[in-house]
């Protein structure tokens, strides 16, 4: 049967939901915040809620069928305080990649005992610096942060020590009439959000689904793909979907073979990275899933990367897996981008994979 969807965009419910989650803090091995948010919302829409105790939350719409998990992951990428100086400026190590050229004069929020505290990421003035050190890319080691403060005791006296975490600070807001947004955290906060979507409208909406659902917003994916480990092994999922963001390939100096997909044109379908090569037959399942229901799909490859796939595929005797994305333009910097029509896409092709994902189809996956 062929499935014709007019995009309506997010209203104005999921857009505050999409708000408060991409402003949240939390970097990995720092989510609690972030992952009450998600409670928040999806608790009086599940059936149970289960949690792991390395802080994964997740959430659980009961049926007869296969265990589908849904994964996105809350961590952002951030710092960490790793010493003050005797002058009251912070040093830090890096929670997740960062490439040092996107760091200097950026703004940041440093969480300490007693509430956020604001600074910026500084580094020697070139006013000062050689002609040979001009010419070259100022590291991350040669860094610091600068709240303000004069002194190592000005620094303890804003509540701030070794240890704490730091996060961008980037007001999330919409540009070009509506149809982008801008923010930090879509890696891969609009993961979860689409997995929180997806939810939400199968249940409101009385949507029948062949299966049970498990949403999970996991823990610590940009040091190590952590959190996805631990609820695979807690939930043991027959099946999973992982939400995440792709690198858009649509930006100057990229070549067309080194990113695939674009903003706007749909989401993305990783056919290989670093971590997981996808099970094949369920690759095949969300491409004719995409053409039956008119919803743009680009296929996509990221070698120099992985997700939470990498971890949940290999669950116990292993999990077919595959990972849907969202394509995003200026990931692990303080301002990210990307299509709301190509997250309205994400969220209606992955309630057509649920409603299709029966015993008779998962168990095809792995027959020989």
């Amino acid at each position: 049967m062929l499935i014709i969807y007019a995009i309506v965009m997010l209203d104005e419910q999921a857009l505050g939901i999409m708000k408060e989650l991409m402003e949240a803090f939390g970097p990995s091995g720092f989510e609690r915040e972030v992952n009450a948010l998600v409670k928040q919302y999806i608790e009086p829409i599940a059936d149970e809620v289960l949690t792991d105790k390395l802080g994964t939350v997740a959430f659980t719409l009961k049926g007869d069928g296969p265990k589908v998990l849904l994964a996105g992951h809350t961590d952002e990428v951030g710092f960490i305080i790793s010493s003050i100086t005797k002058e009251g400026y912070l040093t830090f190590n890096q929670l997740g990649g960062w490439w040092d050229q996107v760091l200097l004069a950026q703004r940041v929020v440093v969480r300490g005992k007693k509430g956020d505290v604001h600074g910026v990421i500084a580094s020697k003035p070139p006013h000062i610096l050689s002609q040979d050190e001009r010419k070259k890319v100022v590291e991350k080691k040669n860094m610091f942060i600068d709240i303000g403060a004069s002194s190592e005791e000005e620094v303890e006296e804003a509540g701030i020590k070794v240890g704490d975490p730091v996060v961008p600070w980037s007001p999330f807001s919409l540009i070009n009439d509506d149809k982008i947004a801008m923010a930090k955290a879509f890696d891969d906060r609009i993961g979860a959000f689409v997995l929180m979507e997806a939810m939400r409208r199968i249940k409101e909406n009385g949507i029948a689904h062949p299966n049970t659902i498990i949403g999970a917003a996991t823990v610590q994916e940009e040091v190590g793909l952590r959190g996805a480990q631990t609820i695979a092994h807690k939930v043991e999922p027959d099946v999973s979907i992982v939400l995440e963001v792709d690198i858009a390939g649509d930006v100057p100096g990229i070549k067309p073979h080194e990113a695939l997909t674009k903003m706007g044109k749909g989401p993305g379908l990783i056919t290989y990275d670093r971590s997981m090569i996808p099970n094949q037959p369920f690759k095949e399942l969300v491409i004719d899933t995409a053409k039956q229901a008119q919803i743009p799909l680009q296929l996509s490859q990221m070698s120099g990367g992985g997700t939470d796939a990498g971890r949940i595929h290999m669950d116990r005797t292993g999990c077919p897996t595959v990972v849907i994305t969202v394509p995003t333009r200026h990931i692990h910097s303080h301002v990210g981008m990307l299509s709301l029509k190509d997250t309205e896409n994400t969220v209606l092709l992955v309630i057509e994979l649920i409603k299709r994902l029966d015993w008779e189809t998962v168990e095809s996956f792995t027959a020989l």
